[in-house]
Order: C-alpha cells, then sequence, then structure tokens
C-alpha cells in the first residue's frame, strides 16, 4: 500500500523528519511535532500540536489511526485527548494532533519530538440491519465485569 505525505511545512524532511516506522516490525510510524518553538502542554490541560505534513490514503478501504505513544504516555501521561485519533480516507487537511497532559506537572513538547503514532488500517464498512433478536451467546447481555474481575 501506499502512502502519499505533502509537506506542509519546509521544515519537513530536513529539521523535522517524516513519519517513518522505528524498527521492521513497527505497526505503526512515528509522528513528530512540526513547530518553530517549544510549546508547554499545562499540568490537566489540553494542547493542539501540528506535525506539518497531510496524507492522502488510496482508497476508502483505509484509514489512518493516531495513537499515544506508550513511553509518553506512562512516563508523563501525554497522550491524545480523543484517545484515538481517526484521520479519514477523504481528509487531506494537516494531520494536527490533540495531546492532553494528565499529570501535575507541566511538559514541554520540542520542535521534532515524536509526538504520536500513525497506523493505517482496512477499513469494513458495515451494512446496517435492523433486527427483533439478536443470535445468543454464553455471555448474552452481561456487561461490565460480568466476565470476571
Amino acid at each position: 500500500m501506499e502512502l502519499k505525505i505533502k509537506a506542509l511545512s519546509p521544515k519537513i524532511g530536513s529539521d523535522i523528519p517524516l513519519p517513518y516506522y522505528a524498527t521492521p516490525g513497527a505497526a505503526a510510524m512515528d509522528l513528530h511535532a512540526c513547530m518553530d518553538a517549544p510549546e508547554v502542554i499545562p499540568a490537566r490541560g489540553r494542547k493542539v500540536i501540528p506535525t506539518g505534513i497531510a496524507i492522502a490514503l488510496p482508497s476508502s478501504d483505509y484509514v489512518a489511526l493516531v495513537f499515544a505513544r506508550s513511553g509518553l504516555g506512562i512516563k508523563h501521561g501525554i497522550a491524545p485527548a480523543n484517545c484515538v485519533g481517526v484521520i479519514d480516507s477523504d481528509y487531506r487537511g494537516e494531520i494536527l494532533v490533540g495531546l492532553q497532559n494528565a499529570g501535575d506537572t507541566d511538559f514541554t513538547v520540542q520542535p521534532g519530538d515524536r509526538i504520536a503514532q500513525l497506523m493505517i488500517t482496512p477499513v469494513v464498512q458495515a451494512n446496517i440491519q435492523i433486527v427483533d433478536d439478536l443470535d445468543e451467546t454464553q455471555r448474552g447481555a452481561g456487561g461490565f465485569g460480568s466476565t470476571g474481575k
């Protein structure tokens, strides 16, 4: 699958790396902050961080998903404010990452910092069918915690 990337900033490819897979087995590629100066995400606050790129997915058979970087989340409480960002196949604007600081101290994002991960995955659009009954399962309608601790 080919992913077309448009650099929206002259810094992309020189000061700010293009998205890349950090290892051969990586499922997602790193996204970098594309800014002129550091940005502070206040404790318990949010900030939108630009990446300086736009993408073109090849068809509606794909979606790009923006996930947290585990190190930022675990070590600093920094994660996407909407949990997972969804970039539809027809979106052509800049990829912006809304980051949330769940920590008790301010966090500074430096230009070029890896701020999130971008995963490309197939999409299945469901055909909706209204029914009177659903098939039975062992779990049934058991909700939160119904299968154990």
